[in-house]
């Protein structure tokens, strides 16, 4: 919860704490996620995390610790992408939990709604990024703490509506037993 109300408590902080402070706030939640985390992905997303807040802390600085989205949507890219690339893909996992024999055609589609997801993060990433480094705080935390989400929620309602019109349409599909 606390990642994702980051935006809004640094926003909240500005001129009342000190970026210290928050930099040691987010160096203990690096190590509180290091501390768990059970693949090496998540173990480097720590590091940055915790580098960031390094940062901050050394710096005395807000830029390092507006840089924290950029990390959580990279880390997020790389959770998603790896999947891709040892298979099975994250959204077919997901998927799975819920209907294990999925259909091959299941499995080529959750492997495309992955790839979209990759997508997402990494032009999430960019503009978190170019919100750090050019906007103001009050922008950089509209984007981060609002409108990221608001996408993300679009990206989320888009794909199930996608997805129950392709299962529509593969019940109807002659050979499938459903006819």
């Amino acid at each position: 919860m606390a990642s994702v109300a980051y935006p809004l408590l640094l926003w909240l902080a500005r001129g009342h704490v000190g970026p210290r402070w928050l930099a040691l706030g987010l160096a203990a939640l690096a190590l509180a996620r290091a501390a768990v985390a059970r693949e090496r992905v998540w173990l480097a997303a720590a590091m940055a995390v915790g580098a960031l807040a390094a940062a901050g802390a050394w710096f005395g600085g807000w830029a390092p610790l507006k840089l924290y989205p950029v990390a959580v949507n990279l880390s997020l890219l790389a959770v998603f992408a790896a999947s891709l690339r040892r298979g099975p893909s994250l959204v077919e996992r997901l998927a799975r939990l819920r209907e294990p024999a999925l259909p091959p055609a299941a499995v080529a589609y959750t492997r495309r709604v992955t790839q979209a997801w990759c997508v997402f993060f990494a032009v999430n990433a960019a503009l978190a990024a170019a919100t750090a480094l050019w906007a103001d705080t009050a922008t950089w935390a509209l984007y981060n703490g609002v409108l990221a989400y608001v996408a993300m929620g679009a990206l989320m309602g888009g794909e199930w509506l996608l997805r129950r019109r392709v299962r529509a349409r593969h019940a109807r599909a002659p050979g499938t037993g459903h006819d």
